[in-house]
């Protein structure tokens, strides 16, 4: 099956959305990034996205606030405004035998590379996949809905990743950022 190289707006909203529906582990203390970690470097296969709290002023950015790193079935939301960027988790984004997949990682890398110097390997961007194929929207929400047919809803994307507790929606919507790079990527490499 060919894919489509473009999808309107419009045609996206009329989608079905798709959502995570495996285990969410928020990660804020000690305890719980050794669990975390113990089960993500048994991993092969990694989603992965980044949260950043929005800034309505010219000029001004903040720092990364979530990584997110989902397997199919469990996603861990890390708080690195709670645990900063711990060892343990660089060595997981450092490792070339675990994949790591997202969208626009390069900008990912870059906000994570703030907060401590690493060298990241093992990561594929599905926006340099997709162009494989011929697809000419990049968007996390436009990949899902022409490689899968399903529509990754945007509506918590501005909400405040800096909270002192995250909402049900924050949750889900973080998760699924993640989860979806995985599906997508399947797709991909069923098609090639």
């Amino acid at each position: 099956m060919a894919f489509r190289n473009k999808i309107s707006n419009e045609e996206v909203a009329g989608l079905e959305a798709v959502h995570f529906d495996g285990e969410i582990v928020v990660v804020d203390n000690e305890a719980a990034l050794e669990r975390a970690c113990d089960y993500l470097a048994t991993q092969q296969v990694l989603g992965f996205d980044t949260e950043t709290r929005p800034s309505f002023k010219a000029g001004v950015t903040n720092k990364v606030a979530l990584l997110q790193l989902s397997t199919y079935a469990r996603c861990y939301l890390i708080r690195l405004n709670r645990v900063k960027l711990p060892s343990r988790v660089l060595s997981i984004l450092q490792r070339s035998d675990i994949t790591k997949i997202g969208a626009d990682v390069a900008g990912d890398l870059r906000s994570l590379g703030k907060l401590r110097a690493f060298t990241p390997r093992g990561f594929i961007d599905l926006q340099s996949e997709v162009t494989k194929v011929g697809i000419e929207d990049k968007s996390l929400r436009k990949m899902s809905a022409i490689v899968l047919g399903k529509r990754v809803s945007k509506a918590q994307r501005l909400s405040n990743w800096e909270a002192q507790n995250f909402t049900e929606q924050q949750k889900m919507y973080a998760a699924t950022d993640a989860w979806v790079c995985l599906k997508i990527y399947d797709a991909l490499k069923d098609e090639m």
